[in-house]
C-alpha cells in the first residue's frame, strides 16, 4: 500500500469531525448533511451516466440494492449521529475516541464473521490503540458541562453502523467499482437526509457563507477524501489494516481542534499519539503470513487453488492481511 494513502486517509476523515464542528454553529445536523450530499449526487449522477457508464455494466439489481444498504449504514448512519452528537456538546474529541472504539470491534468480529485470523500480537496493538484515544480524550469528556448523558450513545451507535457496512461489504461476492458504490452510497444518503430535513422543516440553508465553507471543506475533504479512501485500502489491504489506521483519528482530531479552535493539547495529547502510532506499527507488523501462515500448503495457496482466488472468493478478499504493502 502506497505510504501516502494512509496519512492522506487519517487527515481526510479526522477533517470530518472539524468540519462538523464548523457547520454546527449556523445550521442544524439535517441541514448540513442534507446540503453536503444533494449536489454531490447530481455530480455524480452526471458523472455515472458519461465517463463512468462502463464500471455499472454486469451489476444487477442485487448488487444496487446491497450497496444502497452499505450507503444508508456507512454514510447515513454514521453520520448522523455523528453530527447530532456535536451539535448536542459532545466535544470533536470524544466523539473521535468513540469512532475510535472502531477497531477493537471489527477486530472482534473479524475471526467469527470473516474467518480471519488476528494474531496475538495484533491484539496487543489494538488494546494500545484503545489506550492510546483513551489518553487523548478523556480530559475533553470529563470537562463536559451540560450535555445530557445519551448524546454519548449517539456516536457508538454511528461506530457500530460503520462496522456492520464494513462487513457487509467484506462479504460481498461481487466487485463493485470506487466510482459506482461512492454513487450509490451518496445517493441512499441523500433521500434520507432530504428526507429528514424536509419532515422536520431544516432544508432551508442559510445565507451565510461560514456554512457554504464547512459544506464544500465536507464533500472534498470528508467524502471525497476520507470516504473514498477508506474503501480504497479496505479493499487493499482489509478489515484490520484499514480499521487499525482509526486509532490515529482521536490524536490526529485533537492536534488539528488546538490549532484551529484552541482546544487544548497538553502532556497526555501527546502520549496519546505515541501510543496511536505504536499500536498502528505493531498491527502491521503482527499480521499473519499469506495464506494465514499456510503459504507453503497448495491446498491454501490462492496461485494454486482458483477457488481461494481472493478476486473470486469474498471471505478471502475480506481477509484481515494487515501485511504493509499488500495489495487484493
Amino acid at each position: 500500500m502506497n505510504a501516502l494513502l494512509p496519512v492522506a486517509f487519517v487527515l481526510c476523515w479526522s477533517s470530518g469531525f472539524i468540519g462538523a464542528k464548523l457547520g454546527a454553529g449556523g445550521a442544524s445536523a439535517l441541514t448540513i448533511l442534507m446540503w453536503r450530499f444533494l449536489p454531490l449526487t447530481v455530480v455524480l449522477a452526471v458523472v455515472a451516466v458519461t465517463v463512468a457508464r462502463a464500471s455499472w455494466r454486469g451489476l444487477g439489481v442485487r448488487d444496487v440494492a446491497r450497496q444502497t444498504v452499505i450507503g444508508a449504514l456507512s454514510q447515513s448512519g454514521y453520520l448522523l449521529t455523528v453530527y447530532y452528537a456535536i451539535q448536542l456538546g459532545v466535544s470533536t474529541g470524544t466523539t473521535a475516541l468513540i469512532d475510535g472504539v472502531q477497531p477493537l470491534v471489527a477486530g472482534a468480529l473479524a475471526g467469527p464473521l470473516l474467518r480471519s485470523h488476528v494474531t496475538a500480537r495484533q491484539w496487543l496493538g489494538l488494546c494500545l490503540g484503545v489506550a492510546g484515544v483513551v489518553v487523548v480524550t478523556t480530559a475533553d469528556a470529563s470537562a463536559a458541562a451540560g450535555v445530557a448523558g445519551w448524546a454519548y450513545a449517539l456516536p457508538f451507535v454511528g461506530m457500530l453502523s460503520l462496522v456492520a457496512a464494513t462487513f457487509l461489504e467484506s462479504r460481498s461476492a461481487t466487485r463493485v467499482a470506487p466510482s459506482v458504490s461512492l454513487t450509490v452510497h451518496c445517493a441512499a444518503s441523500t433521500v434520507v437526509f432530504t428526507a429528514l430535513a424536509v419532515g422536520t422543516g431544516t432544508a432551508l440553508p442559510p445565507a451565510e457563507l461560514a456554512f457554504w465553507g464547512a459544506v464544500g471543506w465536507l464533500v472534498v475533504l470528508s467524502t471525497f477524501g476520507g470516504y473514498g479512501l477508506y474503501w480504497l485500502i479496505l479493499r487493499r489491504s482489509g478489515v484490520t489494516a484499514v480499521n487499525t489506521l482509526m486509532f490515529l483519528m482521536a490524536p490526529v482530531t485533537a492536534v488539528w481542534g488546538a490549532l484551529m479552535f484552541g482546544e487544548p493539547f497538553g502532556p497526555r495529547t501527546v502520549l496519546g499519539l505515541a501510543l496511536g502510532l505504536v499500536a498502528v506499527v505493531v498491527v502491521h507488523r503482527g499480521a499473519a503470513p499469506r495464506g494465514d501462515g499456510h503459504a507453503g500448503d497448495p491446498a491454501r495457496d490462492p496461485a494454486r487453488d482458483p477457488a481461494r482466488d481472493p478476486a473470486r472468493d469474498p471471505v478471502a478478499r475480506g481477509r484481515t492481511d494487515a501485511v504493509s504493502g499488500a495489495t487484493r
